[in-house]
């Protein structure tokens, strides 16, 4: 029944949907300010489904955009992003457009490739592990429906941003919250955190819980330290200095263990989603890196 509801919306879907609002941005991280894009332009020929629920709550929907001037008659990568500044927040609707987030599918429908956006639920309401849950839960739905959408489930690329770096690290770091249907080919991690830290802040406290001992077990490590998923590690060069620590920590703890070192890029900019997959040809962004990890996980499954 899923699968045809998922349909009859995708017939529904309308090019060039409107936009509203604004990444929500966390006081303890602050993101220079730079010139936003114009989403009409970067959406041009790109159609968006709206709000496809993928579990119980009001806040798990998600958001497909699909078309763009590159298509292919082959099930096509899917971008799955995972976004948030922050751990906590009050229930909104989960169907609000948010232009900087479009911008980014719509990089993703430009290059041959599917975006999906999902939302997720917040702390207090929703302590640890429910980011890892609902990612896991948004990526099954995935692999159930996105051949409805032209998309492959075999090349899942989850791409997690700020707090959803930490949701995406965490699912992958703990195999108790995967699915038998929610895996990913592989993972982009763009400045998050990967350890809860006991001085950390409310917000972080919300979601981890106020026993500081359980914080080691609920943190991404040593868990994803194991796996052998392809990675790329982002974070920018202006990002706050704990921000720069943990990508550099990671990097250096999977260097130094029995898989693989990630890829990994320091950003110029990351004043919001879409400034990350600007299509810098000098460097500096993610748009490049990314469709190279597309073109591995492509390249494996060729005779």
């Amino acid at each position: 029944m899923t699968r045809y509801l998922v349909f009859l919306l995708l017939l529904m879907a309308i090019p060039n949907a409107s936009v509203r609002g604004g990444l929500a941005v966390d006081d303890s991280t602050p993101s220079p300010s730079a010139p936003a894009p114009d989403p009409t332009r970067s959406c041009e020929q790109v159609s968006f489904t709206r709000n496809l629920k993928y579990g119980e709550s009001e806040l798990n929907a998600l958001d497909v955009a699909t078309g763009g001037s590159d298509q292919t008659s082959s099930p096509r990568p899917v971008l799955l992003f995972v976004t948030g500044e922050s751990f906590t927040g009050e229930n909104s609707s989960p169907d609000a457009a948010d232009p900087m987030q479009d911008a980014a599918m719509c990089f993703a429908a430009r290059n041959g490739m599917i975006g999906v956006r999902m939302n997720y639920r917040l702390a207090p309401a929703n302590p640890w592990p429910s980011g890892a849950q609902d990612v896991a839960a948004a990526t099954s739905w995935v692999h159930q429906n996105i051949d409805l959408f032209g998309g492959s489930r075999d090349e899942i690329v989850a791409i997690g941003y700020s707090v959803g770096a930490f949701h995406v690290a965490s699912l992958l770091g703990h195999p108790e919250f995967q699915d038998s249907d929610s895996s990913i080919a592989a993972a982009v991690l763009v400045s998050g955190i990967y350890h809860a830290s006991a001085d950390a802040g409310a917000a972080e406290k919300s979601y981890f819980g106020a026993d500081a001992s359980q914080y080691d077990a609920r943190s991404a490590f040593p868990g994803i330290l194991n796996i052998q998923t392809p990675l790329l590690l982002a974070w920018s060069a202006v990002d706050p200095p704990r921000l720069v620590a943990e990508g550099e920590k990671l990097k250096q703890l999977l260097c130094n263990s029995a898989t693989h070192c990630p890829h990994t890029t320091v950003l110029r900019d990351r004043a919001n989603l879409a400034s990350v997959f600007g299509l810098d040809p000098s460097g500096g962004s993610l748009a490049q890196p990314t469709l190279e990890l597309v073109r591995e996980i492509e390249a494996r499954g060729l005779p």
